[in-house]
């Protein structure tokens, strides 16, 4: 799952308005110095953070992390979208996004949904970043759940059904697997929350 999300590029995505919507996104962050979301940020918790953490002192949430977390997800390269990986489990992985308007962490985890069966899942945190990163994340709120967002899932979707092994069902999982570590589960979900704290 994590090779099909850093290679999925959301400005090329098959909906001619939301790859408008992301375009248009990027157009403006960089000419207002909002933050590009369409070029890469670097690689690994070393990679630089220009903003500081809403409420905190500290530019990256990669400072918290136990030592066994450290430099687990380095090998993942985000070349069209601004995250910087954070850590990796065998059945989670987590990066951030840095930038003028908000301070945010994508979760993605297998659900263990019993005998066997795992679901991937997708979670957004956010801490907007004073009263513009509110009202910027409040203005774009119904672009992304209502265009951007299932469009970039019906991509991801296509992808995977793709790739997935010859006799597995293409939809409506969760679906056999041996170990979540495997990576071959279909049907990603996706929520997106505002956090108050990480």
């Amino acid at each position: 799952m994590l090779e099909l999300m850093t290679s999925a590029d959301p400005a090329n995505l098959e909906s001619r308005l939301a790859r408008f919507l992301w375009n248009l996104r990027d157009l403006l962050g960089e000419w207002f110095d909002l933050g590009r979301i369409s070029t890469g940020a670097g690689v690994g918790a070393d990679a630089e953070c220009r903003f500081t953490i809403p409420g905190t002192g500290a530019n990256s949430l990669a400072e918290r992390l136990p030592d066994d977390l450290r430099g687990s997800a380095t090998e993942f390269d985000w070349s069209t979208l601004p995250f910087v990986s954070l850590y990796r489990t065998a059945d989670e992985y987590a990066a951030e996004i840095s930038n003028r308007t908000v301070h945010g962490v994508m979760h993605l985890a297998w659900a263990d949904h019993g005998n066997g069966c795992y679901q991937a899942q997708m979670a957004v945190y956010v801490k907007p970043r004073g009263l513009f990163g509110k009202g910027y994340m409040a203005l774009i709120k119904p672009f992304r759940y209502w265009i951007v967002y299932p469009a970039l899932m019906r991509t991801i979707e296509r992808m995977w059904t793709r790739r997935r092994p010859k006799g597995m069902p293409s939809r409506d999982g969760p679906y056999p697997l041996r170990t979540p570590a495997q990576d071959v589960t279909p049907s990603p979900t996706a929520t997106q929350q505002t956090a108050t704290d990480f």
